[in-house]
């Protein structure tokens, strides 16, 4: 659980094979965990408000209320550190770093409405190529926070990915569910695209906050960033949570489980389920963050927009318009770019290493 960040590794002496193995286990499982978020989480989040559910704080709440899973993990790793050495830490993360993963779990907690709202007036097809415009707004503040390159393959990709939204824009009529209205439909479209821009300068900032922790030469861990995780989700809760108070969801929850077409036991089933996989969601993102960087957390979100898609129309049945098509391939072709850019950039400087290498050799 204490592999360190690759992100100094050429001020420390190279990893053994051990730690580069863990380490590549660490980048496929939190890829994996975000991919499970990322297609799953939405998915159920929509069959909620499809099949009779109303709660959109409810919904929001549901985005990181599994947060306590992730003590099991984080005991695990006290329990290892303390075995080790019995004066060990029982919380590695610098107060000042938990008090920055509280207000970044507040603005988490602010995501999830706006996402949670949008969703409920969108079809889950729909908001996933909406959502894949935070990959445009996180290359963005990613350079102005975390002084991330821009290239001209990462604006044409941002351009593409505007026009994209823009595309489904002028064609609201075309895939509203049923029962909403033009305006709500309006709304819904808005706050999406404020969940991704929102979401989209909270992933530099989580890496930031890195870079921060790793301030004086401290070494920053994945059980430190699973810590700073458990805090961020604790407090996006907590958010939610009051949300829910003012908003009397508590109450509501019987009623409408009552009132749920699919059943009183599978409404409860889809909300543990929705904790559970939005839980993969965030942990995987912050995981990926830490293993490799932000832009590269990015990316994975945006790529399995289709997968999204196609899952939406197989299980909720929804209409997959001409506009949708041209928005889904102008969202893709942007991807391309955009990965394409990372790929040469990465072998460009992978080739200027080595002939760095061999030039100090001689």
């Amino acid at each position: 659980m204490d592999v360190e960040a690759p992100k100094d590794s050429d001020q420390r002496p190279a990893p053994p094979a051990r730690g580069k193995a863990m380490q590549r286990f660490l980048v496929a499982l939190n890829c994996g965990m975000l991919t499970l978020g990322t297609t799953g989480g939405p998915l159920l989040s929509r069959l909620y408000f499809s099949k009779g559910g109303h709660r959109k704080w409810l919904s929001a709440w549901l985005e990181t209320g599994g947060w306590p899973l992730l003590l099991l993990p984080v005991a695990a790793s006290y329990l290892s550190r303390r075995a080790q050495d019995p004066s060990a830490l029982v919380v590695l993360t610098p107060p000042r770093i938990l008090l920055a993963a509280a207000g970044l779990g507040l603005a988490t907690g602010a995501d999830d409405f706006l996402y949670a709202y949008g969703l409920s007036f969108v079809p889950v097809s729909t908001s996933a190529i909406l959502i894949s415009t935070q990959l445009a707004f996180t290359v963005f503040f990613a350079f102005l926070i975390v002084r991330q390159r821009l290239t001209a393959l990462s604006v044409n990709a941002v351009a593409l990915l505007t026009v994209g939204a823009v595309v489904l824009g002028l064609h609201v009529s075309s895939d509203r569910p049923a029962g909403v209205s033009k305006g709500q439909y309006w709304l819904g479209f808005l706050l999406t695209l404020a969940a991704a821009a929102l979401y989209g300068l909270v992933l530099p900032l989580i890496e930031l906050t890195y870079k921060r922790a790793a301030g004086g030469g401290r070494v920053v861990t994945y059980a430190l960033v699973m810590e700073m995780q458990l805090v961020m989700g604790f407090f996006a809760t907590a958010f939610c949570t009051v949300g829910m108070i003012v908003n009397n969801d508590f109450q509501a929850i019987s009623r409408e489980a009552q009132a749920f077409e699919l059943g009183e036991a599978r409404y409860y089933t889809v909300l543990v389920w929705s904790a559970i996989l939005w839980q993969f969601f965030f942990l995987g993102a912050v995981g990926v963050i830490f293993c490799v960087h932000t832009l590269f957390a990015g990316i994975l979100i945006a790529v399995f927009i289709p997968v999204t898609e196609v899952l939406a129309v197989i299980f909720l049945h929804e209409k997959f318009t001409s506009e949708k098509g041209v928005a889904l391939a102008l969202s893709l072709w942007g991807l391309a770019s955009y990965s394409y850019g990372e790929y040469s950039d990465a072998k460009a400087a992978k080739k200027k290493a080595a002939l760095d290498a061999q030039a100090s050799h001689w």
